[in-house]
């Protein structure tokens, strides 16, 4: 079987602007604004190391997914080496599971937009919120991917600006004591209430499920690798300035927050970002978070668009999907993909009327599994890629990563201990449903392809092999 090659036909449009800003960007998302007053309820100052620890899991694995990309760089990024290294079955299960991914967060993302607006004018409808959203950042995916990434960095400049902001006034507090926190800020609130671990490190650990979702969409800036301008220059220059963006906007936000404002004031269903703005005493501190979180969703949402359009084509032009999902408009983006997977969004704001508010810790589940199986399959291609290598059947990549396939073990380790996690919280527990029904969606699917003749069962490092062998025969 033969497939175009699934970056064939796009726009090298991102410079390096635009991806290093969608790479910052993708690790700053309502996980961290509004999430995060969850899991500082339930782990106290350990959710800093929580933070910290899933960082370097992080890292591991976009340093794995950095040595793929520069090895072979295209836009179907790790459901095509999925492809390549484990099979297509995988490449298929792959792309198909990322694309549910964003939709199912576009849902979500879109209907909170919709309820941060409410914030402000209570009198406008939330559909009519959520309708305007979905039109206009439809029509920025559709028009090229500049505008798309011009619009995706100015959304992660306001998260950056936001979170830098906050930095600076804290430390203010802490060092000059100005404000009405002053008198209680105080770096000695990282351990002096029932220390570091109040909770036990077991509640601490648990809190790992729902750091990662923080996390989810930082590998986003592999699936522009077939878009990028100079992905050799650009690529390895955003991967390794992450450890820096995880310990300046998570870790470092967090040392700051929690030294202003003790550990025991901060709840669930409310941002730590507005409670500690509200204590040192800023005016419109609700209205300057609920801003900045409504960008956070809409640049989620924005992300969403980009990836399921991409997911679709690299599954079109390997026969994995309908072959209308492969072509590209006059304007080089494929337009049917994102067409669809827009259309469902949509169907999501409709369906947030009738579902209850726990539809939300539902869809966030659903999402973290799915991006857990995303980071899974790159470990995992990374490793056998790396035996390859070893082996001399193919090149070695212009951007190692550090540590080889050791690192990679670590990550994937640890990612199943999350999904153990994941399993064992009775809220969380729903998305291992979800994903056993997606699973047998996805079989269902895949043993119709193969009765069409649409897939093979090998690799393609696989069919190379019994291609050169045919050759030999001859």
């Amino acid at each position: 079987m033969t497939s175009v090659a699934p970056e064939e036909g796009y726009e090298r449009g991102l410079g390096s602007r635009q991806v290093q800003m969608i790479a910052i960007g993708g690790a700053i998302g309502v996980g961290l604004f509004m999430g995060a007053g969850a899991n500082i309820a339930k782990a106290g100052p350990s959710i800093i190391l929580m933070y910290a620890l899933a960082g370097v899991i992080i890292f591991f694995i976009m340093r794995a997914l950095g040595e793929l990309l520069l090895y072979r760089p295209v836009s179907g990024s790790f459901a095509e080496y999925a492809r390549e290294f484990l099979g297509p079955f995988f490449g298929y299960v792959t792309g198909w599971t990322y694309w549910l991914m964003w939709v199912v967060t576009g849902m979500a993302e879109l209907t909170a937009a919709a309820i941060y607006v409410h914030f402000w004018f209570p009198s406008i409808p939330q559909w009519v919120s959520a309708l305007v959203f979905l039109v206009v950042l439809f029509g920025v995916n559709l028009i090229s991917v500049k505008i798309f990434g011009e619009v995706e960095f100015w959304f992660s400049m306001i998260k950056v600006t936001a979170i830098i902001g906050m930095i600076v006034i804290g430390l203010g507090v802490l060092t000059l004591g100005f404000s009405d926190a002053g008198d209680t800020a105080a770096a000695s609130n990282l351990w002096s209430h029932h220390g570091v671990f109040p909770n036990g490190i077991g509640d601490s650990l648990m809190t790992l499920q729902g750091v990662m979702f923080a996390y989810l969409a930082v590998e986003l800036v592999g699936v522009t690798a077939g878009e990028s301008e100079d992905p050799e220059k650009t690529l390895p220059k955003a991967i390794n300035t992450l450890p820096w963006r995880i310990l300046i906007f998570y870790v470092g936000a967090l040392v700051v927050l929690l030294a202003v404002v003790k550990w025991t004031e901060f709840s669930a269903g409310e941002s730590p970002f507005v409670h500690a703005f509200s204590k040192i005493g800023i005016p419109f501190a609700a209205g300057i978070v609920n801003f900045v979180v409504l960008t956070a969703a809409l640049s989620s949402c924005n992300s969403g668009m980009y990836s399921t359009g991409r997911m679709l084509r690299d599954l079109a032009s390997n026969s994995e999907a309908p072959g209308a999902f492969g072509k590209l408009n006059s304007r080089k983006t494929p337009a049917v993909g994102i067409t669809v997977s827009v259309a469902l969004m949509g169907i999501g704001v409709v369906l947030n009327y009738v579902v209850p508010e726990k539809a939300f810790t539902y869809v966030t589940s659903v999402a973290t599994a799915a991006g857990i199986w995303a980071w899974m399959m790159i470990l995992v291609s990374h490793i056998k890629y790396r035996r390859a290598v070893v082996q001399g059947r193919l090149p070695a990549s212009s951007f190692p990563a550090p540590g080889g396939s050791a690192f990679s073990w670590v990550a994937l380790i640890f990612l199943i201990m999350v999904t153990g996690m994941i399993a064992y919280d009775k809220d969380a527990r729903v998305s291992l449903y979800v994903g056993a029904g997606w699973a047998v969606c996805l079989v269902i699917g895949w043993m119709v392809l193969k009765r069409r003749g649409h897939v093979s069962a090998l690799s393609r490092a696989e069919q190379g092999a019994e291609g050169e062998k045919e050759l030999a025969r001859k």
